[in-house]
């Protein structure tokens, strides 16, 4: 996947921890780290004017896109088709 979430930098400058974060735009701490982990495969447009709101921030403040090439380096262990490489290679 070309399209990461950076939520820590907006958690840090708000100094929310996660379990606040996700009480108020209304989702599970689970939601809110598969969005920091990268494993997010949709994100909802709601869910998204929630996390804005909160945060006070325009969407491009929390997603970036990234060249599929640097997609893996980007988000871990992905490889470029966007599944998990789980034989190493």
């Amino acid at each position: 996947m070309a399209i990461v979430v950076d939520l820590d930098v907006q958690l840090a400058r708000h100094r929310l921890s996660v379990g606040e974060f996700a009480a108020a735009v209304g989702i599970t701490p689970a939601n809110v780290a598969v969005l920091k982990n990268g494993r997010a495969r949709a994100v909802r447009f709601s869910t998204l004017d929630a996390i804005c709101r909160v945060l006070g921030c325009q969407p491009g403040d929390v997603l970036r896109w990234v060249p599929d090439e640097d997609a893996e380096n980007a988000e871990g262990t992905e490889n470029a088709e966007g599944t998990e490489d789980t034989e190493g290679g």
